[in-house]
């Protein structure tokens, strides 16, 4: 069942190890426990990365609208398996498959963030993930992950 409540950025620094600059989901809009979730981020012309990508016209890199759908896949592991990351907790990409980047991001775009679990088999957790500006896709990729202690 979808949880109807957002889920704020307090909730999001409890949940993800992840912090400012690289801290790149604001808010949880949905969530349905081992199945889907949805997000945002607001992209603001504040982003560390927009001075040189590009000065004359700021592009969102799309290593990094990857690397917040997978932050929203782990919100989605962490919520589903009810727990929270400790220090010794990551979560590592094992594989990156099917990305396609159909149009540019840039400052002031609302990043809509979508992960569902297509599988999940021995530890590796691979996601169907796409991103959208104003209900069009910008990104759509197969994001494979794992859960690791470190010491």
């Amino acid at each position: 069942m979808t949880d109807p409540g957002q889920r704020d950025i307090q909730y999001i620094l409890r949940k993800l190890p992840h912090r400012f600059p690289f801290l790149l989901v604001d808010r949880v809009l949905e969530i349905e426990l081992n199945v889907r979730i949805k997000a945002l981020k607001n992209v603001t012309i504040n982003e560390p990365f927009f001075p040189g990508h590009f000065p004359a016209r700021p592009v969102m890199p799309g290593v990094l609208m990857l690397e917040a759908l997978a932050q929203t896949a782990a919100l989605l592991s962490f919520e589903s398996l009810g727990t929270e990351p400790g220090e010794d907790t990551v979560v590592y990409f094992v594989g990156i498959d099917n990305a396609r980047f159909k149009r540019p991001v840039g400052p002031g775009d609302q990043l809509i963030l979508e992960a569902s679990v297509d599988r999940a088999k021995a530890g590796i957790y691979r996601y169907k993930t796409r991103a959208s500006v104003e209900g069009h896709t910008v990104v759509e990729a197969d994001l494979m992950c794992t859960m690791r202690k470190v010491e």
